[in-house]
């Protein structure tokens, strides 16, 4: 078993509404999170999130106060992910059809409305209702599913 990846998430509202990316290969998935990835050594945790918001996304952000610690695992793989998500102020930029990741690893990136989560494939579920609560959270870790 390998030591757990620590990845960074952004929570970024515009008009009430949440900012979230599909970056499933090759489209064949529904699923939605937030924007953000992987932590890189020797870059703090808000540095990593604003350049992965970047490149996902073509926005330029304010990271500011962590509001959550979700972890999920894979029985089968070994893979356990532990992710930090922090609020996040647009401060440049804006969300076109025209934005392509140089990763190419986004395809999609949409803002949605809180009726509009309520029935989404989103990963984690808490973000059905994070967003319009203050404070910091933890999801317990989730065992991911086939």
């Amino acid at each position: 078993m390998t030591s757990p990846r620590l990845a960074c998430r952004a929570i970024i509202m515009h008009d009430d509404r949440l900012l979230l990316v599909n970056a499933w290969p090759g489209r064949t998935s529904t699923l939605w999170c937030a924007p953000g990835g992987g932590v890189e050594c020797g870059a703090s945790l808000p540095d990593n999130l604003a350049r992965e918001v970047h490149e996902e996304t073509g926005l330029t952000v304010d990271v500011g106060a962590p509001c959550l610690v979700n972890e999920y695992h894979d029985p089968d793989t070994g893979f356990h992910q532990v992710e930090v998500f922090f609020r996040c102020t647009v401060t440049a930029g804006q969300i076109t059809d025209d934005w392509q990741d140089p990763e190419g690893i986004v395809h999609t990136r949409r803002f949605f409305t809180r009726a509009e989560l309520a029935d989404l494939h989103m990963k984690p579920d808490s973000l059905r209702t994070l967003p319009w609560q203050d404070g910091l959270t933890y999801d317990p870790l989730e065992l991911l599913a086939k």
